[in-house]
């Protein structure tokens, strides 16, 4: 069992606040709106990923080296900003720039907070339960996007635009702030102490153990294994948005109100479901590791499940069958709240405590790089075929890639 005390419920509730981010469930609804295309779109989506990818090595080697607290207090503000462009400039190429503060977030973040709890867990004793402990925060950090959707909803209903949810998203991230400043120094991890002369030093220690991630083969292979399913989904799992559109529309519910307050009130309900589900997911991983005896049988079943998941999830969509590619999507969320605290476990296990934020920002930043050409493509093949098409070519790719991304003890 693991030790619930006070740090166990600023993570928890860390995770909570961050995935208030009611945005989510609407984006590429809410570009739509703008009279984008998929692949600009997409676009956008890159342009936020390759940001994030320039800036990873630098942020990742900021926060071992000076402190990932402070990193922390920066991404948070630089996630605020990037919200304030998205409700005040309408525009693409006002979006394109904070979609820039936003990958700035990203960058300080991806991998950070991650190193603080396994910090804390090492300094306490119990690394042996990192996969519960982590999964024990990521579930509150689902609950968040719970309860995200249904203030979502509720919102997009009410105002019968996508544009307010960027604006209210600021409230909880200027709380996470706060809670986020009351973290111990000691989670910054071993630090040398900056004097006049030692940055350089400092910062060239740090780059050297860096790049020693990349000639750990077994590290790297565990890194591979999990950035490319990640990317995977990150890049389809928003086309959830219009699938539940076009199911909503169908539905002879609701035909009073307009498309937008129609579809509001279906994504809420779906992506509610969803994230319950995925909460309960991240929370049992270590029991769904168990069951499997092996944490790399696991880790390799669940890829090749994902893929299949989303080969179906475009086939009942080409279909018309709406309700299945939904069921689809559910499990494919879920899958991937299941893996995540497997593969930071299996990650940590291969690098250093002292590089760890490095570490985990080697993969996210390689799952950024994933993203941001499987994003313009996918956008690009909705387009032309429909985005029943694009989900089963991009989860048949997926699945090709599984038998040469298999992890070993």
């Amino acid at each position: 069992m693991i030790k619930r005390d006070k740090m166990f419920y600023k993570f928890s509730l860390y995770g909570f606040l961050k995935n208030l981010r009611f945005f989510d469930p609407f984006i590429i609804l809410f570009f739509r709106e703008m009279g984008f295309s998929f692949f600009e779109i997409g676009s956008l989506f890159a342009i936020r990923d390759v940001s994030t990818n320039v800036l990873e090595i630098p942020t990742g080697i900021y926060a071992d080296a000076f402190g990932r607290r402070r990193s922390m207090l920066m991404s948070f503000s630089s996630y605020i900003v990037s919200f304030v462009f998205f409700y005040m400039f309408p525009h693409f190429y006002a979006y394109a720039i904070a979609m820039v503060f936003f990958a700035l977030g990203e960058a300080f973040r991806t991998g950070t907070h991650k190193a603080l709890i396994l910090e804390y867990l090492r300094l306490n004793n119990m690394s042996d339960r990192k996969v519960e402990y982590y999964g024990g925060t990521r579930a509150a950090s689902q609950l968040g996007s719970a309860v995200s959707s249904l203030i979502a909803a509720a919102l997009v209903f009410y105002s019968g635009s996508y544009r307010y949810i960027f604006i209210v998203s600021v409230i909880p991230y200027v709380l996470n702030l706060m809670n986020l400043a009351t973290y111990p120094r000691e989670l910054d991890g071993t630090l040398v102490k900056v004097e006049k002369g030692l940055v350089g030093e400092q910062i060239k220690t740090t780059l050297k153990e860096f790049v020693g991630i990349f000639r750990n083969l077994g590290a790297m292979k565990a890194i591979l294994n999990s950035c490319t399913f990640s990317a995977f989904f990150k890049a389809t799992k928003e086309y959830l948005q219009p699938v539940v559109k076009s199911f909503a529309l169908s539905l002879p519910l609701f035909v009073a109100f307009s498309g937008v307050k129609r579809s509001a009130i279906v994504i809420g309900v779906v992506y509610f479901i969803i994230y319950l589900l995925t909460s309960y997911a991240s929370k049992n991983s270590s029991r769904f590791a168990d069951r499997f005896g092996d944490i790399v049988v696991a880790i390799n079943f669940t890829y090749v499940m994902g893929a299949l998941l989303l080969i179906g999830a475009g086939v009942f969509m080409y279909l018309n069958m709406q309700i299945v590619s939904i069921i689809f999507f559910l499990f494919f969320y879920v899958l991937h709240n299941i893996r995540r605290p497997l593969n930071v476990a299996f990650i940590s296990d291969r690098v250093s405590h002292k590089t760890m934020a490095s570490g985990l920002s080697v993969e996210s930043q390689l799952t950024t790089v994933a993203m941001a050409v499987l994003s313009p493509l996918i956008g690009a093949a909705a387009d032309a075929f429909g985005v029943g098409v694009a989900l089963f070519i991009f989860g048949g790719a997926m699945a090709s890639l599984s038998v040469l991304l298999r992890v070993k003890g």
